[in-house]
């Protein structure tokens, strides 16, 4: 298995590739290190090279690491999180990538001890076997989160369908960021909707070329050591 410096050489070139395609500033881009399924002294590894976003979709995995790394590193969890499990995780992160839905919403506000940035999942491809909102529910959730002192929504986040078709790929990223520009124009204090959550280890050059601010890669960095995205 190729080290994560090794891995890392890569990516940056393909994602330096990106950035000038779309003509983009490279200060306007977060690479988070999807790190579920593998080893604690692989994840140091990965802050060794200077990779301070972290990403884990389990409450267990977090902590774990939470607690080796602390304070190290900026803590992403990218996860269906379940209401029950949101006091476990809620406190110990920096952005949660799933919030789409209200339950969850008002678990956060009674658990968070301070405001959580969150980005709004929308499924945007539609496909049933994805969590988020659709699209045209998706505003007018974000407008019911006004009373929410403990969520601030930084932005929105997808997952685009998984096929070797890039105008499909293309088309969701797409969709998401024209969806991210209206929440933005409605310029409401808790929700400034700046950010996109999009793009992973197949298709995070598209993301970028798209708009993503944050790009969630795990497999390409990290290897397969388990089942990482």
């Amino acid at each position: 298995m190729k080290s994560v410096k090794e891995n890392l050489i890569s990516i940056q070139h393909n994602v330096d590739r990106a950035l000038k395609v779309a003509g983009r500033n490279p200060q306007s881009l977060n690479l988070i290190a999807v790190t579920k399924q593998v080893t604690i002294e692989r994840t140091k590894e990965v802050l060794q090279n200077e990779l301070l976003h972290i990403g884990e979709n389990r409450p267990e995995g977090l902590l774990a690491k939470y607690d080796a790394i602390g304070n190290e590193a900026t803590w992403h969890y990218i996860g269906s999180l379940q209401t029950r499990k949101v006091r476990q995780v809620i406190n110990n992160i920096d952005y949660l990538h799933s919030l789409d839905r209200l339950s969850l919403a008002e678990e956060i506000e009674k658990r968070a001890e301070q405001p959580v940035k969150c980005f709004v999942q929308v499924n945007v491809s539609e496909e049933e076997a994805k969590h988020g909102l659709s699209t045209a529910d998706a505003i007018a959730f974000i407008e019911n989160l006004h009373d929410f002192s403990k969520i601030q929504v930084v932005g929105l986040m997808t997952m685009a369908p998984n096929t070797d078709d890039e105008a499909i790929i293309r088309a969701t990223f797409k969709g998401l960021k024209k969806l991210q520009q209206q929440v933005a124009a409605l310029k409401l204090p808790f929700a400034p909707c700046e950010e996109l959550s999009m793009g992973m280890s197949n298709d995070y050059e598209i993301a970028i070329e798209e708009g993503a601010t944050f790009v969630r890669i795990g497999t390409a960095l990290v290897g397969d050591e388990g089942s990482v995205s």
